[in-house]
């Protein structure tokens, strides 16, 4: 498995990172052997990156992952986590909570559910509109001297916020969605990362399975993100299943899969670019892992981008409400 190092002072990570949140309910149940099954092909494999957040199922992706790790090397695996994110009893959300002290009391919990000493990458899962950002990078610099924390990342945030928190200490990472049908990141955000020398790990790659190739309409089930994501709405995934279709033919001249030029199409944007996988599955996960071999020429990318323009997608990639207090679509 090919490595890259995250920014200029982080980790060696695998070339495909695997995210972890949909093995906690996020898109449905999910079978919790073969969840773990996954990590350790994942591990055996030779991706080390594994991305998770701390309110994913209320603390149960942590806990899972801790359970697949035991008797591991610590290591072998890059945990990557994300913190903030408020919910209630009943699933719902309520807001950022980034304050310094909430920092270092997440930081508490999510040492404790992992089973670890120390986190890898450490970062605030949105920009919490009530703390500077300086404050909230200094509590994990601070977390960082302490020995609990050996990077900082953020995610989802804007170019002004990722100046601000490069000033404070290093960054080694921007976690944001990024794929054939979101490329909101070209504009402003990717050239401020470059020049900052800040890496970035994409999740969404594949739009929650929506360019996976695999994906029908109609097929959420009870407690899918996806039925409440305007991409998947009717009016909308009729539209962008038709995008799929014209990808598919490029597949299939190229003897690969869909989710694979997918994939392989995020890869090639450039070795500061790492896809994050969110396979739940060892089949899904070795797809992924073939993305590896696809090589696309310029006659390739030119079909790529006739069959799946910029903005051809249908509906926004998040709720209105939700966008409306993202930093990253400000």
């Amino acid at each position: 498995m090919q490595t890259y190092r995250l920014g200029k002072t982080g980790p060696e990570v695998s070339a495909i990172g695997l995210g972890c949140m949909g093995m906690s309910g996020m898109y449905g149940p999910s079978d919790r052997a073969e969840s773990i099954a996954t990590i350790h092909a994942a591990l055996d494999a030779g991706v080390n990156l594994l991305d998770t957040g701390d309110f994913y199922g209320m603390g149960h992706n942590e806990m899972l992952i801790g359970d697949a790790l035991k008797g591991r090397r610590r290591e072998n695996a890059i945990l990557s986590v994300k913190f903030g994110a408020l919910r209630d009893p009943a699933s719902g959300w309520n807001g950022i909570d980034a304050r310094p002290a909430a920092v270092k009391n997440f930081l508490a919990y999510t040492l404790q559910r992992l089973g670890v000493d120390y986190i890898d990458i450490y970062r605030p899962a949105r920009l919490d509109a009530n703390v500077p950002i300086e404050d909230t990078v200094g509590a994990i610099a601070d977390m960082v001297k302490a020995g609990y924390v050996r990077h900082i990342g953020l995610s989802e945030v804007g170019a002004d916020t990722i100046r601000r928190a490069a000033a404070v200490a290093p960054i080694v990472d921007l976690q944001i969605e990024y794929s054939l049908i979101s490329r909101g990141i070209e504009e402003k955000i990717l050239p401020t990362t470059r020049e900052l020398g800040i890496s970035i790990t994409a999740y969404g790659v594949l739009s929650r399975g929506l360019i996976s190739g695999h994906w029908q309409k109609g097929q959420a089930a009870a407690g899918d993100f996806r039925t409440h994501s305007p991409r998947f709405q009717e009016g909308n995934i009729e539209q962008n299943l038709a995008l799929v279709e014209r990808l598919r033919e490029i597949a299939q001249a190229k003897s690969v899969s869909v989710a694979q030029i997918a994939i392989a199409w995020v890869a090639a944007k450039g070795g500061d670019i790492v896809p994050i996988i969110g396979a739940r599955r060892r089949d899904r996960l070795t797809e992924a892992l073939g993305s590896r071999a696809v090589d696309l020429s310029a006659e390739d990318f030119a079909a790529i981008e006739r069959a799946v323009p910029k903005d051809a997608a249908a509906g926004g990639r998040y709720p209105e409400q939700m966008l409306k207090h993202m930093d990253s679509e400000r």
